[in-house]
């Protein structure tokens, strides 16, 4: 259990760092350029899900924020069940990092409205004399990493874009969004070790007829 404990460890630490460095540093909307226009900083925060998208106003937000309590919950039982099996310790990597990303975002929508001031038009001031922007399970996930690598726009042909504005990669995420990314991609690339030897295991396992027929044959 102790290199998932790590892993989670640095997750949370860096992308709570960089969250509340940019929340305290930038205003909403403002960007920097790191490596030309492929590569920026442009901080922006949303009510729902990892980047950006959104999920049904206030109560939407409420209740996405008890789900994402619950389902982490369920996560970290699963990611102690694993360990103490002794399953492939690529795939408890994997759920570590998905773990640990969900948490990140979850301390976001949880604890930002309360302990920092609103951020549109000017820098967030922690623990402002008035409160927060808004109360607890109400807070604004903090997004920051943006690629715009590739910009265009849809040829006229294409279906319901066409002549629209296309830009790759267009949705902007925080180090949580990219370690629950992560971890689900290596789990799709390398399912086969991860889960032929969980379906092996199972055929093997001996069968209710089984049991009786060999009682049956040691009486």
């Amino acid at each position: 259990m102790k290199k998932p404990l790590i892993i989670i460890f640095l997750v949370l630490f860096f992308d709570q760092l960089i969250k509340i460095y940019i929340k305290t540093h930038f205003f909403l909307g403002q960007e920097v350029s790191l490596a030309g226009n492929g590569f920026l900083i442009h901080f922006t925060e949303n009510n729902g899900m990892a980047y950006g998208m959104e999920f049904g106003g206030n109560f939407g937000k409420l209740f996405l924020s008890v789900f994402r309590i619950v389902a982490v919950g369920a996560i970290g039982w699963y990611l102690w069940s694993l360990s103490k099996q002794k399953e492939d310790k690529l795939y408890i990597v994997c759920i570590a990092l998905i773990f640990a990303g969900a948490i990140g975002n979850i301390i976001d929508s949880a604890f930002y409205g309360i302990l920092f001031s609103d951020s549109n038009y000017e820098i967030a001031r922690f623990m402002p004399e008035e409160g927060g922007y808004s109360t607890f399970l109400h807070g604004k996930v903090v997004d920051m990493f943006y690629f715009p690598v590739i910009k265009g726009h849809f040829p006229a042909w294409f279906p319901f874009w066409g002549t629209e504005d296309f830009i790759f990669f267009r949705p902007v995420f925080n180090v949580a969004d990219a370690s629950i990314s992560t971890g689900v991609a290596i789990i799709i690339l390398y399912q086969r070790r991860f889960f032929k030897k969980k379906a092996a295991d199972v055929l093997e396992e001996p069968t209710a007829a089984d049991i009786v027929s060999h009682t049956e044959e040691s009486k």
